[in-house]
């Protein structure tokens, strides 16, 4: 079963290559315009989020899918990521019927290494301490080693 984190990811990940959620009906597409806000989704991406899995949109699904949101949050799906271009996509689990597309198969300039892949928020604080502690373990660690080969030496 995918995680509601995960489908929010999976949604998020496609919002910002421009394919979005068709409502039950097909007269509505939910697509915001930004998805990324700093560190965070934007207000925008947290409202249709908020609409999508509120139930008020009905059994919806992400264009070029025929799987919905409801249908990926239940045991038969998870997300992985496609063989073809390495975004999520749904796909059944083991022992489950085949039949699952990428939404990639719609964009013909898709997958294109020339623009950034689409990714998840970033906490920058986060990521550039975890950058300076990985820097000062391998500066303790080199010290630790040019100590103990200067006692090597002097023996």
């Amino acid at each position: 079963m995918a995680s509601i984190e995960r489908v929010r990811q999976y949604l998020a990940y496609w919002f910002q290559l421009g394919q979005g959620v068709v409502t039950q009906n097909g007269s509505k597409v939910i697509l915001p315009k930004r998805v990324l806000l700093g560190n965070s989704y934007s207000p925008e991406f947290e409202a249709s989020w908020q609409y999508i899995i509120s139930g008020q949109a009905g059994d919806c699904h992400l264009q070029g899918t025929s799987q919905t949101i409801a249908e990926l949050l239940s045991p038969e799906w998870e997300i992985n990521p496609c063989a073809r271009c390495s975004m999520p996509i749904a796909v059944p689990r083991p022992g489950m019927p085949t039949q699952f597309e990428c939404p990639c198969t719609d964009l013909p300039t898709w997958p294109n290494s020339e623009v950034p892949m689409p990714r998840s928020p970033v906490n920058t604080q986060n990521h550039l301490s975890g950058l300076r502690d990985r820097l000062n373990n391998r500066d303790d660690e080199a010290e630790a080693s040019r100590q103990s080969d200067c006692v090597e030496a002097t023996e």
